[in-house]
């Protein structure tokens, strides 16, 4: 046969091929390799044929040039199999006879010569490649028994077998079993046949002598062994599931029932399968063990409409399942084979029994061995869904679509699957504390599973298994150790379910709340979806339809599930669940927007009975407010309402879980009316939550949001009127968590975080929370990471990928294009505005629901201030308008509430409509104009006097202009204008005093408007910029509410560049101008007397006092009406300096604060916060041992026309610690060199007097001189510690040296020194960083008391360096060295030589020469001191070097000793009467004093 692959130079095939020529070798190898094609139908007569040649070198005549000398072959099949492996082959010297090839050459023919005496002289190696012969024994024996029971063909031999009917059965099984025996090489090639072979023995069980041969535990077992040997096998072939690929196509493309040709499957959407198929009854031969007791369960549905009518169309589900996994099977060549091979008997004549699949798969499943049934359990997911196809083939092919649900499939097996989905869920329960990644697939499999049989079977019966799994769950959780871990598989379990495609329906969202008999009745899939809302609410309580209630979990059971689910573990007393938390709330996520993309339910009024199923969310979330991430942080002003769940046990008493709740889940009864986590008040102090991550948070209020949105109005209305205030308070604090949450944050902020992740951070907490309870091991985080590679991670199924939707942030990917960002912000504005829509619309119905209750003021208070805060964030022009509306609605319809209660809304109101009157939208501007006026008007008509709303808006932009960046000053002026114009040309009130009182005021904020130019301009000075603000806040000092504001704009701005210190003078002043007017409304002796109280902290303080003639009584009309001129206001502002003072490292200072503030909090019993105070305290004063660097001084001075108001001004400037005066300098004469020009500018380096006549007048000059603080004599006694010396500071100084002929240096004794010392006007820290010089004082010293000096302070060098703790070696001998080193020019030595060689002539220098020697004396003292310490420091290294400084220093004692031992005989007479007075002014020092 021409099957051998030619050469290149040779035919395509050829019939014989040659090896090369060996040349006189007697055991020649032949290196060869031959390539053929065996033809695929192979029988015993095929073979290869070997024949051995001798090849004549030299040719004689008449003999051939070849002459044969052997023959042997190989016969390619024998006993049905394909012969491979290495041979080794006796030789034939004769050529064979005829029909040789059935035996082998082993065989001694007769009559036939062989070479060597038969021996096995040759030896060669076949390779077989082959899709058809298995090559392995065990495979084909089964496959050959198989074909033999087929074709029926008894008797069969096999190799030394005769197979007969009598003993086929035993073979068969043995086979079968001896399957997973074989090399997995072979067994994966063949995987898909021997599947279809295996399966086809279950469906058509082989009848031998009439009878049944029931081969279903056999099959089952080998087929369990074998898919988890080749699952285990195969492991990096899987998908994101962890389903083998292999495995998962044969069941999606390969397998199907017999019976259907590809002819049937193209007509199978259209036409019905023709012709009953008649079933064999199920055998029971294997036997069912008793203890199973798999009696029927009983029917759950009493409301199935199957069972009054007859759908006329097949059902859709099942078609769906048919259409995608076996019409799309392509028609490649193995599946085709096996559709021709495989499922197609071809003894058709011969009787043949049939039995269903999916029965006996489940029953073989229920009644298995635990060897068996724990390999099926490892690959549960296999047989699930061959069981879920085999079930949709057969009601296709049955033609049972059409019939009822409980009719579609017997009793038995609806009573196997029960048993297997409650032994299932029991091992979950058992055995996942063992092995977390098997329980985790097999829990998986098992929700997919019910999830398929949605569409198969009826709905009650899979409510029912449900019920069973949580029954089995909770019975565990109850004497679970770590019941997270549970509670997680529970979670996935439930998230699976509720993704099916008719979820919604499932629900009947359109049902009345009267209890069924039954968790939740079936649905038809027959049924439409638009029947599903074609009823009308009927009247229903509302309370059941808002909380998770008996009759709302029994109506909606997956959605009652769900929530209670998420209600579980959002519970305060649940511990250790923050990667839960994720989890939970993205399912309840994913579902929503699964609803919201659903073109289904795009009707307005279907989409509301959607969101009729997740209305207990509303108070779940409500319950979880304290839980939440606080997006608010960045908002100051911000007060949070005081709602906190109370438990009512211990936290250590009470378990993980709500036990109630739990087996309600499962559909134990509750307590009659209970509501899980009710609005309490707390009986104790507030417990600690556990606070959700921000990501988490985030997309838990979007799914509340989604649900106000689509809610009933009248039912939010309904149930927004039954709630108490404590309740509606907590909900009006939602919102404004929402408000923030949601903000718009602009483009910036999304090019800034284009690198980072969402959900990187909240992650780490989530997995370190796993690590410490131990939910997860090394192992299964490893295949965790392996599977989150994929883009939806291990969560994220592909059955519920519609979660990904078209708003969701994509901040997975780095370095986003400027599209990408630009689209994200478009996004994230879209949502903000349709957020905020949603919490007007609420707030809308909250108003209209309690407008007339006897608590609407505080209810309404609550309202405004979420509506004032949504106006003060970031928002769309479309947003404010409605909001506009809305505002003015509410101050139109309720003016006391901003006009006789509590100012502080009112002042929020003014200051957010000034900030959008100087918006750059020209909509936005005229709706917060015309806000302002009808404001100012309402206010007017009250008492025919705007002073608070004038005081208010005052008040308000001089806050606007202080603090804010992106104020428009322009814009600001045109919306005034527009206000004047409504003012004058109003008809109602243009003959009262209304326009008048308008005019002054809008005069008032022209002012202001007016100091904001000149403060843009100082913008970059922020030394001047602080100046001008101080100067504005000094103008009002007989406004105390205005120069309040102004107070703590200069603290803002200080705060900003880090001057902690002098924001907290700012704050220190304000609580001084409050207690001022505090003392003068009511004497209250736990209040501060006024600013004399606040002495302690700084003396500057006493110029809030309130004592001149025209300052404002405080009972006046707006006037001190600001929130802070309360005693809560100046607890907060004292709070507020303690905190500043200790970030800038003032700790001492700290003390005096709450010094004034720790009465005023023990008077009103505050022990909580007087507990947080002390804390504070030990933490202040545990600190001040601390090393701490206060500021740096320079002396500066402004000279030449160029600075105006500053020319000829000398300031003392605080700079931050270890400021070079390079870097001052720098920064000055930059700044300048700016604004007057490079040339222009010119810095003074030295310190002495400037004389203007001297300067270049087109020309600006700065002096600049590095100063330290100066104490008198007197002061030093009070000042001991580093803080006492850096604080409360008046006096600086700074030294110049001199000489009489002008140098600045020269020789010892004509060497002089002037200090000059400067008083500021203020002490420091004070509220601006730079003070007036208002003092000027100079002293002279002569060379011997700059000597003098100079020797005083070499001594105290060396005293601190030999007593310093712990000492420092290094700097010690620094010192040393100064002092007693024989190279050091003007040393110690020289000043001596120089002043104390000999007696002044001059009698008033006597003391100074004693004095001088006298520091000489003690000087050298030290210096001994000094070299002992250092002795007992260095080491053996550095004892020649202390030795040398020894001899240094003896050497400088004999110098020095005739020197400092000489006295002058005039100081050391004999005491005499003196009746003269001391003149202690005669000293040859001069002192001269400008001031």
């Amino acid at each position: 046969m021409p099957v051998i692959f030619g050469k290149s130079s040779c035919g395509e095939f050829l019939k014989e091929t040659y090896s090369a020529v060996v040349y006189h070798n007697r055991s020649p190898e032949f290196y060869e390799e031959i390539k053929m094609k065996i033809p695929p139908n192979l029988t015993d007569n095929h073979h290869l044929l070997f024949t051995f040649y001798h090849v004549s070198c030299q040719q004689k005549q008449n003999t051939l040039l070849e002459t044969p000398v052997g023959y042997t072959w190989i016969p390619l099949m024998q006993h049905g199999r394909i012969r491979t492996g290495p041979f080794s082959l006796p030789v034939s010297v004769e050529k064979p006879p005829p029909s040789y090839s059935v035996l082998t050459p082993d065989v001694q023919l007769p009559g036939m010569k062989w070479v060597d005496n038969h021996k096995s002289v040759f030896s060669v190696q076949v390779v077989a490649v082959s899709s058809v012969h298995t090559q392995d024994p065990y495979l084909d024996k089964f496959f050959i028994l198989v074909n033999v029971l087929e074709e029926y063909s008894f008797p069969f031999r096999m190799k030394d077998v005769i197979i007969t009917e009598n003993n086929v059965e035993t073979e068969l099984k043995t086979s079968i079993a001896n399957l997973k025996y074989a090399s997995m090489e072979p067994l994966v090639k063949f995987c898909h046949r021997l599947l279809s072979k295996l399966i086809l023995l279950i469906i058509h069980p082989p009848i031998i002598n009439g009878q049944i041969v029931n081969l279903g535990r056999a099959v089952f077992e080998a087929m369990a062994l074998m898919v988890n040997q080749i699952h285990k096998s195969l492991e990096g072939n899987q998908d994101q599931h962890g389903h083998n690929n292999l495995l998962a196509s044969y069941i999606h493309y390969v397998f199907h029932l017999p019976d259907m040709d590809q002819g049937m499957l193209n007509m199978m959407g259209s036409q019905h399968h023709g012709g009953p198929i008649q079933y064999a009854t199920l055998s029971r031969a294997t036997g069912r063990p008793s203890s199973l007791n798999l009696s029927r369960s009983k029917s759950i549905s009493n409301s199935n409409p199957d069972l009054a009518t007859t759908p006329v169309s097949p059902d859709e589900e099942v078609q769906k399942i048919i259409a995608t996994k076996a019409c799309e099977r392509s028609p490649n060549r193995a599946s085709c084979y096996i559709e021709g091979s495989a499922f197609t008997s071809s003894a058709q004549t011969r009787p043949t029994a049939r039995k269903l699949l999916h029965e006996d798969l489940a029953l073989q499943w229920v009644v298995s061995s635990s060897n068996v049934r724990e390999a099926a359990l490892h690959q549960a997911w296999f047989f699930f869904q061959l069981m879920v196809k085999s079930m949709a083939h057969h009601l296709y092919l049955s033609d049972k679509i059409n019939t009822p649900r409980k009719m579609r499939f017997p009793d038995r097996f609806v009573d196997d699957i029960n048993a297997l989905i409650c032994t299932i869920s029991t091992d979950i329960a058992g055995q996942y504390q063992k092995d977390l990644e098997l329980i985790e697939r097999l829990n998986t499999s098992v929700a997919f599973f019910l999830n398929d049989l949605f569409s198969l079977v009826d709905r009650g019966f899979v409510f029912n298994l449900i019920r069973s799994y949580y029954k089995q769950i909770n019975t565990k959780l109850l004497t679970a150790q770590n019941p997270n871990t549970l509670i997680a598989l529970r979670m996935d379990f439930i998230r699976i379910i509720c993704s099916h495609e008719h979820y919604v329906t499932l629900n009947l969202p359109c049902s009345t709340l009267s209890p069924p008999a039954s968790p939740s009745p079936s649905v038809s899939s027959s049924t439409s979806q638009s029947s599903a809302f074609s009823s009308h609410v009927q009247d229903q309580k509302i309370a059941n339809m808002f909380e998770l209630s008996v009759p709302f979990r029994q109506q909606h059971f997956p959605s009652g599930l769900l929530l209670t689910e998420l209600a579980l573990i959002l519970e305060p007393d649940s511990e250790g669940v923050f990667f839960l938390h994720k989890k939970m709330i993205s399912a309840v996520h994913n579902l929503l927007c699964s609803h919201d993309s659903d073109p289904r339910y795009m009707d307005p009024e279907v989409k509301a009975h959607v969101a009729q199923l997740y209305l207990p969310l509303i108070g779940i979330v409500m319950d979880a407010l304290p839980q939440l991430y606080d997006f608010t942080e960045q908002y100051s002003q911000r007060s949070r309402h005081t709602c906190v769940i109370a438990s009512d046990s211990d936290s250590e008493n009470s378990s993980t879980i709500n036990q109630s709740v739990a087996m309600a889940i499962a559909g134990s009864p509750l307590p009659h009316g209970y509501k899980p986590a009710a609005f309490q008040l707390p009986a104790a102090a507030a417990r600690q939550y556990s606070t959700l991550s921000a990501e988490t948070s985030r997309t838990l209020l979007i799914c509340l949001l989604w649900v106000l949105k689509n809610a009933d109005e009248d039912s939010l209305q309904s149930w927004a009127a039954d709630l108490s205030v404590m309740q509606i308070n907590r909900l009006l604090d939602l919102l404004y968590l929402c408000v923030s949450c949601f903000e718009y944050k602009g483009k910036k902020a999304f090019e800034r975080i284009n690198s980072l992740t969402f959900k990187k951070s909240l992650d780490m907490k989530a997995r370190l929370e796993e690590a410490i309870l131990g939910t997860i091991g090394a192992r299964q985080e490893m295949v965790r990471r392996c599977r989150e590679r994929s883009p939806y991670g291990n969560q994220e199924n592909v059955r519920w990928r519609k979660n990904i939707t078209h708003w969701k942030q994509t901040t997975d990917k780095v370095d986003k294009t400027k599209a990408e960002v630009e689209h994200e912000a478009l996004v994230d504005g879209n949502l903000a505005t349709e957020t905020n829509l949603v919490v007007l619309d609420t707030l809308e119905i909250i108003v209209q629901t309690v407008i007339l209750s006897e608590s609407k003021d505080s209810v309404l208070g609550g309202v405004l201030k979420v509506l004032l805060h949504s106006m003060g964030c970031n928002q769309s022009a479309v947003f404010l308008q409605h909001c506009f509306a809305t505002q003015r609605a509410l101050v139109l319809k309720f003016p006391e509430l901003l006009f006789e209660e509590d100012t502080e809304i009112c002042a929020d109101l003014c200051l957010r409509l000034l900030r959008h009157c100087s918006s750059s939208v020209g909509s936005i501007r005229a709706h917060a104009s015309a806000s302002l006026f009808l404001l100012m008007r309402q206010n007017f008509e009250i008492g025919n006097n705007f002073a608070r709303v004038k005081m208010q808006v005052t008040m308000s932009l001089s806050s606007l202009v202080g603090t804010s960046q992106n104020f428009n000053e322009e814009y600001l002026r045109r919306s005034l204008k527009t206000i004047l114009t409504y003012a004058e040309e109003g008809l109602e009130l243009r003959d009262t005093t209304f326009p008048e009182q308008v005019q002054d005021m809008l005069f008032n904020l022209h002012m202001i408007l007016t100091d904001t130019v000149k403060m843009k301009e100082h913008q970059e000075d922020p030394e001047m910029l602080i100046d001008l603000m101080y100067r504005i806040a000094k103008g009002y000092q007989n406004s105390p509410d205005l120069r309040l504001t102004w107070l703590q704009n200069m603290a803002a701005k200080h705060s900003e560049r880090g001057n902690h210190a002098e924001a907290a003078q700012c704050l220190v002043h304000s609580a001084a101008l409050v207690a001022e007017y505090l003392n003068m409304l009511e004497d209250c002796r736990h209040l501060p007397v006024g600013c004399v109280s606040f002495q302690g902290i700084s003396s500057n303080v006493l110029e809030e006092s309130a004592v001149s003639d025209d300052i404002l009584s405080p009972d006046e009309e707006g006037i001190c009406s600001g929130k802070y001129f309360t005693e809560a206001g100046l607890i907060g502002l004292l709070e507020q300096a303690a905190a500043s003072f200790t970030m800038g490292g003032l700790y001492e200072a700290v003390n005096e604060v709450y010094k004034i503030l720790i009465p005023i909090l023990e008077a009103n019993r505050d022990f909580k916060k007087l507990a947080s105070i002390h804390g504070k305290l030990q933490d202040a004063f545990s600190k001040i041992t601390n090393q701490r660097m206060f500021g740096t001084y320079f002396r500066v001075g402004f000279y030449g026309s160029k600075f105006g108001d500053l020319d000829e001004q000398e300031f003392v400037y605080k700079e931050p610690s270890i400021t070079k005066l390079a870097e001052i300098s720098h920064r000055l004469e930059e700044f300048y060199a700016e604004r007057f020009g490079d040339d222009t500018v010119e810095i003074i380096k030295d310190s002495n007097p400037v004389d203007k006549a001297k300067l270049d007048p087109n020309k600006a000059y700065i002096q600049l001189t590095y100063v330290e603080p100066y104490f008198d004599t007197y002061e030093m006694k009070d000042r001991i510690t580093y803080f006492d010396k850096n604080y409360n500071l008046r006096n600086f100084m700074f030294c110049t040296p001199f000489t009489l002929d002008g140098r600045a240096h020269g020789d010892l004794h004509e060497q002089f020194k002037r200090k000059t010392i400067l008083t500021t006007s203020h002490a420091f820290p004070y509220i601006k960083t730079r003070i007036n010089v208002i003092q000027k004082e100079e002293i002279i010293l002569i060379p011997i008391e700059v000597a003098i000096e100079d020797m005083q302070k070499k001594t105290q060098e060396l005293a601190f360096a030999t007593h310093q703790d712990p000492a420092d070696a290094k700097m010690l001998q620094m010192v040393l060295q100064g002092c007693v080193g024989t190279t050091v020019n003007q040393g110690p030595l020289e000043v001596a030589q120089v002043f104390l060689a000999d007696i002044p002539d001059d009698p008033k220098l006597f003391r100074h020469h004693n004095k001088l020697r006298l520091c000489f004396k003690d000087f050298t003292k030290r210096c001994e001191d000094a070299l002992r310490k250092n002795k007992t420091l260095i080491g053996p290294d550095q004892k020649e070097y202390h030795r040398e400084l020894e001899k240094n220093y003896h050497r400088l004692k004999e110098a020095l000793s005739p020197l400092i031992n000489r006295k002058i005989p005039q100081l050391y007479k004999a005491l005499i009467p003196h009746t003269s007075q001391r003149n202690s002014f005669n000293r040859s020092s001069l002192r001269k004093v400008e001031s």
